[in-house]
């Protein structure tokens, strides 16, 4: 399926060869795991550019849009893979935390906060349905973690957010939206992920949801796809238009 025009018939084979996969007799959605930058937060490209800025810093050579590759890793899991490539080590846990406060320094001098377009109509759209709503980021941004409520008013709870803070292992690895589970009380089976990157897909397949990518960033739609994604949309704002249609498909029972 390429990024054209995604129909609710386009939902339904997916959700069928979702369910043949999972060995399921039916489906339906209670709970919505979901990411943050670059899902709700268009702040990818502040991040890409902070990475770069800061690496450069400390004499590792990269590029921009490399680390949309690595979004969804931990912040220590980020600067080791890159400080084992340059200089065969991993950085200490001192050296790790102050690289990261570099890192965030840069992030808001670049200009960190931006909504994403049909974000707050997909938030709104699950909340009119009765779903459940989990916050699963790689992040541990303060700056938007703060905003969210004001942003997204009443979206997530206190409860039901996992970030870089609470997991052992980020993105790829499915903790993160196992974790997710465990706080929405859902499981994968009744549960969808909104993931905008390859490692955050990879997550949501492996802990056994229907996953959706979003192509929101220069990432195409074809990886999304290698990394195990059920279904890619183009933008925020056609999954906001489709999200009602899919809502009503498979409601909460």
């Amino acid at each position: 399926m390429d990024l054209r025009k995604v129909t609710a018939d386009d939902v339904r084979s997916a959700v069928a060869r979702f369910m043949e996969r999972s060995g399921l007799d039916r489906f339906s959605i209670r709970a919505a795991l979901i990411d943050m930058d670059g899902v709700l937060y268009d702040s990818m490209k502040y991040h890409t550019l902070a990475w770069q800025h800061m690496m450069r810093d400390v004499g590792v050579e990269c590029t921009r849009d490399e680390f949309y590759l690595y979004e969804g890793m931990t912040g220590i899991a980020t600067i080791n893979l890159l400080f084992r490539r340059a200089f065969g080590r991993d950085a200490d846990p001192d050296e790790g935390k102050r690289l990261y406060a570099v890192k965030t320094r840069y992030f808001h001098e670049f200009g960190d906060r931006e909504p994403m377009p049909g974000a707050d109509r997909m938030l709104r759209a699950l909340i009119r349905g009765g779903i459940k709503r989990v916050l699963v980021t790689g992040s541990a941004q303060a700056s938007l973690l703060e905003s969210l409520e004001s942003d997204y008013p009443g979206a997530f709870t206190e409860q039901r957010r996992v970030t870089a803070l609470d997991v052992k292992h980020g993105k790829p690895s499915p903790e993160p939206y196992l974790m997710g589970l465990k706080k929405a009380g859902e499981e994968a089976a009744n549960s969808i992920v909104i993931e905008n990157a390859p490692l955050g897909v990879k997550a949501g397949h492996a802990a056994g949801c229907f996953t959706i990518a979003v192509t929101t960033g220069p990432i195409p739609a074809d990886e999304m796809w290698k990394a195990g994604a059920d279904l890619v949309l183009p933008s925020m704002p056609e999954f906001a238009d489709l999200l009602p249609a899919i809502l009503e498909m498979y409601p909460v029972n």
